[in-house]
């Protein structure tokens, strides 16, 4: 499903339902007809990241993450500022992946209540 609502990408950019959480995790950033890059991503949310940006990416503009042991996440550009840049993945991601992460990546041990 691709983000070209602009109610949507509002959405991803200021509804921050989804806790975001400060971490370091080297990854590898492509933006659409570019070349992939290292990366290191800053914060993860289910919902989207922020990571360094070695090139200037553009609001809307489609990229791909890849984090060590998964398949490439595509996201769009949200925003882009000094070298950081802010994306909205377009399929949220798996509560249990994204734990999975957050585990492997932190200090912080991640709890989810089973209803």
């Amino acid at each position: 499903m691709a983000l070209n609502s602009d109610a949507y990408r509002l959405a991803a950019q200021e509804d921050r339902c989804a806790p975001r959480t400060r971490l370091t995790i080297p990854a590898t950033l492509r933006a659409s007809g570019g070349r992939a890059f290292q990366s290191v991503v800053h914060d993860l949310s289910i919902s989207g990241f922020s990571a360094a940006s070695i090139n200037r990416m553009h609001e809307g503009q489609l990229c791909w993450l890849t984090l060590p042991g998964l398949e490439s996440l595509q996201a769009e550009v949200v925003w882009w500022d000094n070298c950081i840049v802010g994306c909205a993945f377009t399929e949220l991601l798996s509560p249990i992946v994204h734990d999975n992460i957050l585990q492997r990546y932190s200090n912080v041990g991640v709890y989810r209540n089973v209803i």
